[in-house]
Parts: structure tokens; C-alpha cells; sequence
């Protein structure tokens, strides 16, 4: 028995299929959601969806968004989502260093300006540490690290 899962970011669907399990980063932690669950609407945290279907797993990053769970499908819409596969690491590495020389220039905290860049910090602190953890091909520059 299998559920439907589909990942859909602002651009484009991330991911669409039939899986045994979806765990999920919710507010209230981390679910794990199989086929007939109980109907939940959540939002989601920053953090990896992971897919599993047989012995093979599928790992995304989520930067924010909301999951509705049905008895026969999970819709993850989602702020921003990326299948760790795809996940563009020197891009990610320049975001980071971006993010972290604005912060360092002394934005008040209590501004836009601010919140952007933590959120951009977060993200793309969020890339770099999945593609080190769960990507298949570890050469890349920042797993050299």
C-alpha cells in the first residue's frame, strides 16, 4: 500500500509519486506520515522532507510552507523546495557568504532587511548541510571541508 506525495515549490512540481512513507519537518516536529493517515494541515519548518519507496529514498529541503495529509495523498506546498540531488552547492556557498556579510555589517535587527538575510542565512545553511549529509555524489567542494 502506498500514498501519493506531491512537492510543489512556487516554480515548479519538485516531486510527484507514489511512496511508502513521507516524513515531514512540521511546526510541531518531525512527521512521519504513511498511507490511510489521519486528514492534519500543518506548516512546515525549515528543515528535509524525505520520501521512501521499497529500500530507496528520495531527501528534499523545504525552506517554509504547508503540508495537507490525506488518507491517500501528502500536498507539500512549499516556499521553497529542492531535491538534494539538484541542490547547486557553490551557489549555496556564495549565498551563505552573502548573507553572513550583511548580517555582519550591522542591519537592525528589528528590520525587514534583517529578517531576509537570517531567513537567506538559514536557507542556505539548510542546502549545504543536505547535500554534505544526503547527497550520492559527495564530491563537491564543500564536503572537502
Amino acid at each position: 500500500m502506498t500514498i501519493r506525495c506531491e512537492i510543489v515549490s512556487q516554480d515548479r512540481t519538485v516531486f510527484a509519486g507514489d511512496v511508502d512513507i513521507v516524513v515531514l519537518p512540521g511546526a510541531a516536529g518531525e512527521m512521519g506520515i504513511l498511507p490511510k493517515h489521519a486528514p492534519v494541515l500543518t506548516t512546515l519548518k525549515f528543515g528535509l522532507i524525505k520520501v521512501r519507496k521499497g529500500g530507496k529514498e528520495e531527501v528534499f529541503t523545504v525552506a517554509g510552507g504547508v503540508a495537507e495529509v490525506q488518507p491517500d495523498i501528502v500536498t507539500v506546498l512549499a516556499d521553497s523546495a529542492e531535491n538534494v540531488e539538484e541542490i547547486d552547492v557553490a551557489r549555496a556557498e556564495a549565498a551563505r557568504v552573502r548573507a553572513e556579510e550583511a548580517l555582519a555589517k550591522g542591519v537592525p535587527a528589528d528590520t525587514d532587511a534583517y529578517l531576509a538575510m537570517e531567513a537567506a542565512l538559514r536557507k542556505s545553511n539548510l542546502r549545504l548541510d543536505a547535500a554534505r549529509r544526503y547527497r550520492k555524489n559527495t564530491r563537491s567542494p564543500y564536503s572537502e571541508q
